[in-house]
C-alpha cells in the first residue's frame, strides 16, 4: 500500500521530497538561462533638449480639423474641400516651427482610415510638425 510503512503499523509519516527537488532544480536552471536574456540592454536614442530654443510666450491658437462620418472636412468649423484643406496646410506649414499652430484632428469613428492617413501624409509632405488628435464625441 502507498500509505503504509514497511512494518505495517500505520500510515507513513515521511514525505518524498525527491520530485520537489527535481522540479526546483529544473526551475533554477531555467531562471539561470533566462535571467541574462532579460537584462539585455536596448539602445534607444532619445531626443535631447535644446537649451537654445526659447518657447514662444504666447503660442498660436490650435486649428481644429474635423472629419465627419461622410468624409467632409471642417477647418475651424468652416467646411472646406480637399484642395482647400491642402492649401490651408501648406500656408501654416510655411511658418517657422515656433509659430506653427497645432492642428488637432477630430475624426469620427466611422471615417475610413485612408481619409485620415491621406490628411496626415499631406501634412507631413508640406512640413507640418505639430499634429494632435482629439475626440469630441464625449466618450
Amino acid at each position: 500500500m502507498a500509505f503504509s510503512s514497511g512494518s505495517g503499523k500505520g500510515p507513513m509519516s515521511e514525505i518524498n521530497v525527491t520530485p520537489l527537488v527535481d522540479v526546483m532544480l529544473v526551475l533554477l536552471i531555467i531562471f539561470m538561462i533566462t535571467a541574462p536574456i532579460m537584462t539585455h540592454k536596448i539602445k534607444i536614442d532619445l531626443p535631447q533638449p535644446n537649451p537654445n530654443v526659447i518657447p514662444p510666450s504666447n503660442p498660436p491658437e490650435p486649428i481644429h480639423l474635423k472629419i465627419d462620418p461622410s468624409g467632409a472636412f471642417y477647418w475651424n468649423d468652416t467646411p472646406v474641400d480637399e484642395s482647400q484643406l491642402k492649401t490651408q496646410i501648406a500656408v501654416i506649414a510655411t511658418k517657422s516651427e515656433a509659430d506653427q499652430p497645432e492642428v488637432q484632428i477630430d475624426a469620427a469613428d466611422t471615417v475610413p482610415y485612408q481619409v485620415v492617413a491621406r490628411v496626415l501624409a499631406d501634412a507631413k509632405g508640406y512640413g507640418l510638425n505639430k499634429i494632435g488628435f482629439t475626440d469630441s464625441s464625449g466618450q
